[in-house]
């Protein structure tokens, strides 16, 4: 099991008034889901994504990430954590604008500490992988929206995480380049990635394999996704 919170909790103290984002939350995801996380604003779904990621420290509760008990991790560990067993795609792309789409991809192989040899091919694979092969010298500002999100997830699997963790991806996406995006990683996911994904859109959460639904910190439902949108895609 890649995921395993038991009796989660999350509070955030204002100073005039406690407010409880998450309450009681059991969550398992098993390795090779597709999960997507939903619920209105508010509803706690990006509070318990990043603690999911190691950005932010639960109130009181268990987490348990890739057999490693994550509440008892100084923040050195957690930044560690974060390096090696978790890849982030963002909804703002979250790249740097000097560096090309292959040093993009390279920098979380830079902060382990792989020798510049090897950091080049793994980041030309990542590349290639998402389809952007011909693009690996171009910087974020000569890409497209979609090309950019590729190039987030490229960057995202360079280390092999234990999951992917994709916030709102296709928030600032034309429809066209969303449906691309979700067949990436529709096809990663058939490769064996691990992906939980925040998201409010059920037309997006219809491509993952399950929903869960928050409301008030709460989850309310946890289901299976029925009739769902896939393709066959090679990436």
């Amino acid at each position: 099991m890649i995921i395993q919170m038991e009796n989660l909790n999350k509070t955030y103290d204002t100073g005039s008034i406690q407010v409880e984002a998450l309450k009681s939350v059991k969550l398992n995801v098993n390795k090779n889901e597709y999960v997507a996380i939903m619920g209105a604003s508010g509803s706690g779904k990006s509070t318990l994504m990043n603690i999911i990621g190691c950005l932010d420290r639960m109130t009181s509760g268990q987490y348990i990430l890739d057999g490693e008990d994550v509440s008892t991790l100084n923040d050195t560990q957690l930044a560690e954590i974060r390096n090696k067993k978790i890849g982030f795609v963002f909804q703002s792309f979250n790249l740097l604008p000097r560096l090309t789409a292959l040093g993009n991809v390279e920098l979380p192989m830079i902060y382990a500490g792989i020798p510049g040899a090897k950091r080049l091919q793994k980041a030309k694979e990542a590349l290639e992988k998402v389809g952007l092969g011909d693009r690996m010298h171009h910087k974020p500002n000569e890409l497209s929206g979609g090309q950019k999100q590729r190039v987030a997830i490229a960057r995202a699997l360079v280390n092999n995480p234990a999951i992917l963790l994709a916030d709102e991806p296709t928030g600032n996406l034309d429809s066209k380049s969303s449906i691309e995006i979700m067949d990436i990683f529709g096809g990663l996911n058939k490769e064996g990635v691990t992906i939980v994904m925040v998201t409010h859109e059920a037309e997006i959460a219809a491509h993952t394999k399950r929903n869960v639904v928050f409301r008030d910190g709460e989850i309310i439902s946890d289901n299976p996704v029925e009739n769902r949108v896939t393709r066959e895609t090679k990436i």
